[in-house]
């Protein structure tokens, strides 16, 4: 019989010592800041996913997300420009801003909401072909006592805040009273991007910002173009009241979700298509 070293059970038991151990400090870290379970539950993508597939019967949800519509179908014959545009974290594509112009575009006089302003990039590219422009975001107070810096509070509405029919609103989008307020033409949701918070402003801005024709997108409904978000998109999906009546659209070469009270073109993903068409694409400093 092969001779088995005795120093194995004592290696065994210092192992699993060390992973119940890791374990012990792990589910204590949870205790005392269940915040971070939204973290661990946003790293789980399977479950998310299978969550979203819920809803495959009702808005075609497949492997790969929602159907896509193209977003050249919904562009101006001639293509657009979006001015300004920073380049810098945490916003937006071109593309994504393409999309909101083209949505504003197609309805005379447009009205535009959005939830989250950040540097008014979205709010600004809008504003020159819709009437008029409302955008959302917390108070300087709310975000101090989150404890972010004021340079990051003083960028937020940096380039909307000089344009006279860009109304800004100061609040929290779970709480704000939206009375008065729409219906809206098109609504923007970029705010907070967890499950519980998609969910609740996409139930919200149903209930109480839509007239029967409305558009509705959503930023950040993927990780990158075609690689769906799952836990935005679990949100808007279990957010999206049964009686609404339109359909849902991934929109191809953006981050962003849309429904829309009219079918349009789509086709399901196809994850190594080729890039067709491609776009031209102009860089020019604003002085």
């Amino acid at each position: 019989m092969p001779h088995i070293c005795s120093c194995f059970p004592v290696l065994f038991s210092l192992l699993a010592v060390s992973r119940l151990s890791k374990t012990l400090r792990a589910l204590g870290s949870l205790a005392r800041n269940p915040w971070l379970l939204n973290h661990v539950l946003a790293a789980d993508t399977d479950a998310w996913q299978r969550q979203a597939l819920r809803h495959a019967a009702r808005w075609q949800v497949g492997e790969y997300g929602l159907p896509e519509t193209p977003l050249t179908n919904l562009l101006p014959p001639g293509g657009d420009t979006v001015h300004p545009f920073a380049f810098g974290g945490g916003g937006s594509l071109p593309t994504d801003l393409l999309l909101l112009r083209a949505l504003a575009r197609q309805k005379p006089g447009a009205s535009y909401f959005e939830i989250g302003t950040w540097r008014g990039e979205s709010a600004a590219a809008v504003a020159d072909v819709a009437a008029t422009v409302h955008t959302l975001n917390l108070s300087a107070d709310e975000l101090r006592q989150m404890g972010m810096a004021q340079a990051y509070i003083d960028l937020h509405g940096h380039f909307s805040r000089p344009l006279p029919n860009v109304t800004h609103l100061h609040g929290n989008s779970a709480t704000f009273n939206f009375g008065g307020l729409g219906p809206f033409d098109v609504v923007f949701i970029d705010g907070d991007h967890r499950y519980e918070a998609v969910r609740r402003d996409t139930e919200r801005v149903f209930a109480e910002l839509l007239h029967p024709q409305s558009v509705v997108v959503w930023h950040d409904a993927a990780q990158q173009p075609g690689q769906p978000r799952w836990e935005v998109l679990t949100g808007l999906l279990d957010g999206i009241p049964a009686t609404a009546a339109g359909q849902l659209y991934a929109v191809q070469n953006t981050l962003c979700a849309l429904y829309s009270p009219t079918p349009l073109p789509a086709q399901v993903h196809q994850p190594h298509a080729a890039p067709n068409p491609a776009f031209a694409v102009h860089v020019q400093p604003l002085r």
